[in-house]
């Protein structure tokens, strides 16, 4: 058992009835500084002076005799080194008498830290724009509708929307797969809005465990929990601007009803404060995920949804947007010239076909960094298929042809010739990996062994 708790990644600690440590894992024992011979054996707060029998959640298991979840806690070991955790602990019971406490603790330290110092700077940036001029207070947007490319009737439409939508002040929620360009219509609406001049700030909710994303949000005052200190949270250092909220059905539900209460009456509370806080906040959520999907899951309250969803965009895949290709190739490979000192002038009319033929999952984002790439790697003025990534191969239609006879040939059998050729490159692109093939073809790994059998097909 020890063996196996020393290759789980969070801490496992453990004492007994009287506070003694008795056991600590390999990943404890690392971001904890300690040596698990120094420590076990020692009452826990030798090993922990900063810590009280009120502050540490192991010792409060134990005297209260309930578990605890997710708890920040920020200490100094022995060393005189700080760390900060989340941790959940429990109280071990043999017929109702507790006989120690175990906690289960995930080492937030760095991230916490990194964190705080984005806060600080944020609050440092936006205290020096309140002495500049006006027009350049506080704007921290980096993008206009102007930087949103692209004229099908698609981009277009939702273009308009979030035009009107960045007069108000309601709260906006957007959906878009990755790489459609969230964060480009958020920074967009901001600089388009009477809010201007005040501060932008961006949070993404999936980057952070629910306890220090509360505390990055809403702020905390000094004891709330231990090693906590007076500091604003970004509601307040948004306060009169916009704040966004990227991956919104990341966070986690708890948190949400303190959202969905700021949405309501304009509040926020720090946390282990008792007072409230009035504050003027422009709230713009995103989510990765279709909202009524992320609903019926649960990863998203249907209240915050509705409160949220005041002006809805949902913002097009790159397969949507009919007549854009030529015009983002033309764009991206315009400022890649200008970035890396290129003279390309065009892409081949077999590349611009593979392009059309493409789904492109990674949406813009995907098509960037597919020219930023292939413009990396290639000499000469023209983009070429051999500048373009293995697997964009089977998107050539001249070589889908050459695969099969396509003329005099039933359909039922032409689609089957090109199942099995699909497969077969598939195949041998990835070595013969099932697993790896069924991914590159996006079909289940069983299927993927079902046709291999039915075709008969070697595995090269």
């Amino acid at each position: 058992m020890e063996k196996i708790l020393d290759h789980v990644e969070e801490g496992i600690e453990m004492i007994d009835a009287r506070g003694r440590i008795i056991y600590l894992n390999k990943a404890a024992t690392e971001y904890e500084d300690i040596r698990r011979e120094e420590a076990i054996g020692k009452y826990m707060l030798d090993i922990y002076p900063s810590l009280a029998p009120e502050t540490s959640t192991l010792l409060r298991a134990i005297q209260k005799g309930i578990p605890t979840f997710d708890i920040q806690q920020t200490f100094l070991n022995y060393k005189g080194k700080k760390i900060t955790t989340i941790n959940s602990s429990f109280p071990i019971k043999v017929k109702q008498k507790i006989i120690g406490a175990i906690e289960i603790s995930k080492n937030i330290t760095d991230v916490k830290e990194l964190s705080e110092k984005v806060v600080a700077l944020q609050e440092q940036l936006l205290s020096k724009g309140k002495n500049r001029k006006k027009k350049d207070e506080g704007d921290s947007a980096k993008y206009t509708f102007f930087d949103i490319v692209g004229k099908s009737k698609e981009i277009t439409k939702v273009k308009g929307l979030a035009m009107k939508a960045a007069q108000t002040s309601s709260p906006v929620l957007i959906y878009g797969e990755t790489g459609t360009g969230k964060e480009l219509f958020v920074h967009a609406m901001h600089t388009a809005s009477t809010r201007r001049n005040k501060p932008f700030i961006a949070q993404n909710c999936g980057a952070l465990p629910g306890t220090l994303l509360e505390s990055i949000l809403f702020g905390t005052i000094k004891g709330s929990f231990t090693g906590a200190d007076n500091r604003a949270g970004l509601f307040e250092l948004a306060n009169s601007g916009t704040l966004f909220l990227d991956e919104i059905n990341s966070m986690p539900l708890e948190l949400q009803v303190k959202l969905l209460r700021v949405l309501q009456d304009g509040t926020i509370r720090r946390v282990g404060d008792s007072k409230t806080r009035k504050v003027d906040v422009r709230i713009v959520a995103a989510s990765n995920e279709e909202p009524f999907v992320a609903v019926e899951n649960k990863r998203l309250r249907r209240d915050l949804y509705y409160r949220l969803n005041v002006v809805g965009l949902r913002l097009p895949e790159l397969k949507e947007r009919s007549g854009d290709m030529p015009i983002l190739v033309k764009y991206f490979v315009d400022r890649f010239n200008n970035q890396l000192n290129k003279t390309v002038k065009k892409v081949s009319d077999e590349v611009v076909e593979i392009f059309e033929n493409y789904d492109w999952p990674g949406n813009v984002r995907e098509l960037e960094h597919i020219i930023e790439g292939a413009m990396n790697l290639m000499d000469g003025e023209e983009i070429t298929v051999d500048c373009l990534p293995m697997h964009f191969e089977k998107y050539n239609r001249k070589n889908l042809e050459k695969t099969m006879d396509i003329k005099n040939v039933p359909l039922k059998t032409a689609l089957q010739n090109l199942e099995i050729e699909m497969i077969r490159k598939t195949l041998k692109e990835w070595n013969g990996n099932i697993s790896h093939a069924a991914e590159g073809l996006e079909i289940p790994r069983q299927t993927l062994q079902y046709k291999i059998k039915k075709y008969k097909i070697k595995r090269e």
